[in-house]
């Protein structure tokens, strides 16, 4: 058993079944989840992982683009 991050409900995962990395959907929520670690099992939102994907996409472009703004 683990608990949600999202809505706090408990979700019966067998850990065997599961890898770093995976999806898996919570029954009560309905919330995209992934698995973060599995010793101990840790599950994260994959909407807020996907958000701080983007958050450093967008720090790392504007760093790029001063880089630039340097050289010229």
């Amino acid at each position: 058993m683990v608990t949600c991050p999202v809505c706090e409900g408990a979700i019966d995962v067998d850990e065997e079944d599961v890898d770093e990395g995976d999806t898996i959907s919570c029954d009560e929520c309905g919330a995209d989840l992934k698995v973060t670690s599995t010793d101990p099992l840790e599950l994260e939102s994959a909407e807020d992982l996907e958000e701080e994907d983007e958050d450093d996409e967008d720090f790392l472009e504007d760093d790029e683009e001063e880089s630039e703004e340097d050289w010229r």
